[in-house]
């Protein structure tokens, strides 16, 4: 469930559950407003206390469930005393519902992006490709997100035991709809080596998954080329990974640009 489903969903069940306790004459105008934010906060937090979204998300539907319902025992008490709302609450309430609705608003666009109808109105040559426009979130720092640099200073290591040389040429900056990569893999010595296999990953920055991969065919001793077929204009990640028996010696990422 998304949370822009559990923030309006809790609201709604402010609402139902606020209406519900009007019912029962027992119950106090500031019970009716503990129920009715209260229970909607209960099932938020045991629903979350195995995958807890952050403080600021959290935060977020603690002050909307609060608010509502504090604006609700408001409006009820100048209901009860048979007179008009002043303008000033008014006033008061609209500015905590636009509030909600642009928190709402932003939340959703930071997550999931802006629905593909307004992004390809508002990018220009979005109509081509999808465009991408949700934050990917931010990098975790933990014993999990310490094994890629792990990872990658092992590559290095070995590739600097071997003393090769990789030189990725015809790749950088602006390219056209269907560039073509070149790969020189050189020895100590200089002399090429043969033998390897070198693929390729193309991905939006940001994206949590790979767009399209490929591999580069040897075309010459130590040279691997081949032609990227780009999903969509816009900017791309490409890495590039050099393989020996199944052991990758070498990686390298890359951004361009496709026209």
């Amino acid at each position: 469930m998304t949370t822009l489903a559990t923030l309006f969903g809790g609201l709604l069940l402010v609402f139902v559950l606020y209406a519900a306790t009007g019912l029962v004459r027992q119950i106090t105008p500031l019970g009716r407003v503990i129920v009715a934010s209260g229970v909607p906060l209960l099932i938020y937090f045991i629903r979350i206390a195995g995958d807890w979204p952050g403080l600021d998300v959290a935060a977020m539907h603690v002050s909307v469930f609060l608010a509502t319902g504090f604006l609700l025992y408001v409006w009820k008490q100048y209901r009860a005393r048979g007179g008009r709302l002043h303008w000033a609450p008014r006033v008061l309430i609209g500015f905590f519902a636009l509030l909600a609705l642009i928190n709402a608003a932003l939340l959703y666009v930071s997550t999931r992006g802006l629905p593909q109808p307004i992004a390809r109105w508002w990018f220009p040559g979005a109509g081509r490709s999808p465009v991408h426009t949700g934050f990917s979130g931010v990098v975790a720092h933990g014993e999990e997100a310490a094994k890629p640099v792990s990872s990658a200073l092992k590559t290095a290591h070995a590739l600097a035991e071997r003393g090769w040389q990789v030189d990725i040429a015809d790749l950088g900056g602006e390219v056209s709809w269907e560039p073509r990569v070149t790969v020189r893999v050189r020895d100590r010595t200089g002399l090429p080596v043969a033998g390897l296999a070198v693929d390729y990953t193309l991905a939006r920055p940001g994206a949590a998954s790979a767009a399209a991969r490929g591999a580069l065919a040897a075309t010459a001793p130590g040279e691997y080329s081949g032609v990227l077929d780009l999903p969509g204009v816009g900017r791309w990640l490409i890495e590039v990974r050099v393989s020996e028996r199944g052991q990758l010696l070498y990686t390298e990422t890359l951004e361009v640009v496709g026209k």
